[in-house]
């Protein structure tokens, strides 16, 4: 029986073509996979590096409103942000939860800002519970004021002293702020702050 050597070596170029085709796809694949990683890596890096750094501080204290200065400081290559949204979150780490039945409800305990200050009404664009503001722009190097307030215990609270219970349970907590940042081509930066509350400024609590 005489051997078709022609089929035979015929066939077996066209596996090795085969399998060097395959093998060069799958260098390709794992080349490209490779080149994706490393850009979302790099892209990470950068992202972490410009992340916004901030100079926060409450001054022009008068009787029961302050101003909450805030200033972008860096770092000098993110050059600006298109969009800082301010939040207040509570000043401590309880957990506060509703107990039905009667009040508190949960909604009326997340309404209520848990610290010293929120953003005072009619001003910035703060909503009703005063725990956010409008929305702002700002170039590294500038700053932004807004108008802030004490805030005051909650209603269910009792006892002729209660206005006082509440100034105490305060008065050497800092103002916690989570601050959300954009800028167009990244993905937002989320940076929380604590603010210490000045010392001139307790005093006139206390008297």
């Amino acid at each position: 029986m005489d051997i078709p050597w022609g089929a035979v070596a015929s066939f077996a170029t066209a596996a090795l073509s085969t399998v060097a085709a395959f093998g060069a796809w799958r260098a390709a694949h794992r080349s490209a996979g490779t080149a994706d990683a490393v850009a979302r890596i790099e892209q990470d890096r950068w992202h972490a590096d410009l992340l916004p750094q901030f100079r926060i501080g409450i001054e022009r204290a008068e009787g029961d409103r302050a101003t909450l200065s805030v200033h972008l400081v860096g770092p000098l290559p993110l050059c600006r942000l298109d969009e800082i949204r301010l939040a207040i979150v509570q000043s401590d780490d309880m957990t506060r939860e509703a107990r039905p039945p009667g009040e508190p409800t949960q909604e009326q305990l997340d309404a209520q800002v848990w610290g010293p200050f929120r953003f005072s009404q009619g001003a910035d664009g703060a909503d009703v519970d005063g725990r956010t503001a409008n929305p702002i722009a700002l170039e590294v190097g500038a700053g932004r004021p807004f108008s802030i307030e004490r805030t005051r215990p909650p209603h269910w609270q009792q006892g002729d002293d209660r206005a006082a219970r509440w100034r105490d349970q305060w008065i050497n907590r800092p103002m916690r702020l989570v601050l959300t940042c954009k800028r167009e081509g990244f993905k937002s930066w989320v940076v929380p702050y604590e603010v210490e509350i000045p010392e001139g400024v307790r005093v006139r609590w206390v008297g």
